[in-house]
């Protein structure tokens, strides 16, 4: 989808690696890397996004003729290296959790095996497309919740930060739960029905509002909804709205409501709502925005405020009040000679040690209830027989466990690359969008609660402890 040659798409240091890999001879080395986030302050779990991009920039990775001689003039590499970026070819394996699930901090969004100089590559660009498409959607989510049951539409275009930003942070924050959004070639791209009214510049163009809102309602008679902050909301905007609604119901129209851009949103939404009552038009929708986030919404639906969709724009697309989500893409298996040989990485900070070997996920559902229990990090190879009870045990805590009964397992992840050939068909960002919304419904209203959620167990299997565990044994007692 994106015609732009993305193969410069990458930190300076991933082609100095992959140079040196190629020098040494290790270029064909199979290694495994995972994709992952960390733990942050504002979720505790994400929403997977961004995947049909990355598959489309891995399908459409090739060095041209440009990119070959802005890297000879950096005077770096040989030309027996530049020719072999000439000639590259993605050939690796990858599994992927769909977007739209729901995931914990250390289970893998992306597993890529590969010859580990094509590894390296992906590295910069799949943490740029998927750290900021998973971040969106996941804010959205949480605007979503707080907003509900009103609906909320993406509005922020203009202050995205560029058009990459604004197009592709539209489809991730419909993905998260958003209707629809008011970037037209967002909704052109992946299918959505782009959504809008007037600006108030439409309204000061006229000699008067209530001429705006004529105007406005004769060319958009089965569509109209005004702007009515204008000028003064309560004594000018909602009254002549009203009027202009009485004009196209005795046409036979029936209008879609008001919206309010500035001031107390919900001392106006309640004012405006009894004045439309009173005038006949309680069917009549009111529509708010104005830098709104998932706080604010949370201190609307306290005041009981008679909004009825919400347009966010900055606090969504920008995931202002955590603008980062800061997922990492780290090592952790090479394969050589027929052996594998798990890596990790270890650190005195327990946030930024990683889980060793090539590792599948799978998620405990209760058959009663087809609510989400818990979800366990595995070997690979690991199978859990749900025929049995299941003890989980906390990945550092090990005194902490709960045995599990009556439950059944889903692994997370899919195929997307099969030895270099594309096996995965992108749903449409709609459909994934329902997707995302079936997935949060296995969830307890305890963990998706926005304020203090109760943490949901991803646990490590006793395998996978007991390797991370002599990994760290060995590292430590190599440098005493």
């Amino acid at each position: 989808m994106d015609k732009r040659n993305l193969a410069l798409l990458t930190d300076f240091y991933e082609l100095t690696m992959m140079y040196g890999y190629f020098c040494k001879g290790k270029h064909n080395q199979i290694a495994t890397f995972d994709l992952l986030f960390r733990p942050f302050e504002e979720s505790s779990f994400c929403i997977a996004a961004g995947l049909e991009q990355a598959i489309d920039y891995i399908r459409n990775l090739k060095f041209g003729k440009d990119e070959i001689e802005y890297l000879r003039s950096t005077r770096a590499f040989s030309e027996d290296f530049l020719q072999w970026l000439a000639n590259f070819k993605f050939s690796g394996s990858i599994r992927a959790v769909p977007e739209g699930t729901v995931v914990f901090p250390y289970e893998p969004l992306m597993i890529i095996t590969a010859p580990i100089i094509e590894a390296q590559l992906l590295e910069a660009a799949l943490l740029n497309i998927i750290n900021f498409q998973t971040l969106i959607a996941t804010k959205a989510r949480r605007v979503c919740y707080a907003a509900s049951p009103a609906s909320v539409l993406e509005f922020g275009l203009r202050r995205a930060q560029g058009p990459d930003a604004a197009v592709y942070g539209a489809r991730a924050a419909v993905i998260g739960g958003a209707s629809s959004t008011s970037n037209v070639l967002s909704a052109k791209l992946f299918g959505f029905e782009p959504k809008g009214t007037h600006a108030h510049s439409w309204v000061m163009s006229f000699d008067s509002e209530l001429e705006a809102f004529y105007a406005y309602a004769d060319i958009y008679p089965d569509n109209c909804l005004l702007l009515v902050d204008t000028y003064d909301t309560l004594k000018s905007g909602v009254p002549n709205a009203i009027k202009v609604f009485d004009y196209l119901k005795s046409k036979g129209h029936q209008p879609l409501g008001i919206r309010l851009d500035s001031g107390d949103l919900s001392y106006l939404s309640k004012r405006a709502r009894q004045m439309l009552d009173a005038a006949g038009h309680s069917d009549c929708k009111i529509f708010a925005s104005s830098d709104i986030d998932e706080y604010v919404l949370i201190s609307l639906k306290e005041q009981d405020a008679k909004i009825d969709i919400y347009g966010v724009g900055t606090k969504m697309i920008t995931s202002h009040s955590n603008p980062s989500l800061g997922g990492v893409y780290k090592i952790c298996n090479i394969h050589s000679e027929g052996v594998d040989h798990p890596k990790m990485k270890i650190s005195d900070n327990m946030r930024k040690m990683t889980n060793p070997a090539i590792k599948t996920v799978y998620r405990l559902f209760g058959k009663a209830d087809n609510k989400a229990i818990a979800d366990v990090i595995c070997l690979k190879d690991e199978k859990i027989d749900s025929s049995q009870p299941y003890t989980i045990t906390h990945p550092v805590e090990r005194w902490k466990s709960m045995t599990v009964t009556d439950f059944y397992t889903r692994e997370l992840y899919e195929d997307i690359f099969v030895n270099g050939k594309l096996v995965y068909k992108c749903p449409d960002a709609l459909t994934i969008r329902s997707n995302t919304l079936a997935n949060l419904e296995t969830f307890w209203e305890e963990y998706k609660r926005l304020l203090r959620p109760h943490i949901y167990k991803v646990d490590l299997s006793d395998k996978l402890y007991e390797l991370k565990q002599s990994i760290i044994k060995k590292e430590r007692e190599s440098i005493q």
